[in-house]
């Protein structure tokens, strides 16, 4: 596998922003109430888990849906450097990883975003 990139937080969470920014417009305008946070590692449990999505997603929002705590997208720094060979390697899969966070946010299953080109 070679060694594993070393990359501080601060150098992680630019190059998810990279990643923010290469996601087409027409995905970005529509999210709603919806904030992106790096973290560490995954929960013990699972621990290759790239991104995760908590919160309510855009198809289940209903009256009721007010004055509450936005939607947060976690992206884990140490799964996705450990399966990354280069700087572009992180852009591109935290790139694929948001996307698909940002689908869950949207009530997009996986299915339909293989066919959209993503995963």
């Amino acid at each position: 596998m070679g060694h594993v990139l070393d990359m501080s937080n601060e150098e992680f969470e630019e190059l998810v922003a990279q990643a923010l920014d290469r996601i087409p417009a027409e995905l970005t305008r529509l999210m709603d109430n919806v904030a992106v946070f790096v973290e560490a590692e995954p929960p013990p449990d699972d621990p290759g888990l790239l991104g995760l999505y908590e919160g309510t997603p855009l198809t289940e929002r209903g009256e009721w849906y007010a004055g509450v705590l936005p939607d947060r997208i976690t992206i884990y720094r140490g799964p996705t450097l450990r399966m990354c060979e280069s700087r572009e390697d992180v852009v591109a899969e935290t790139e694929i990883t948001v996307v698909h966070e940002i689908a869950h946010h949207f009530g997009i299953d996986d299915e339909r975003l293989h066919a959209m080109g993503y995963g």
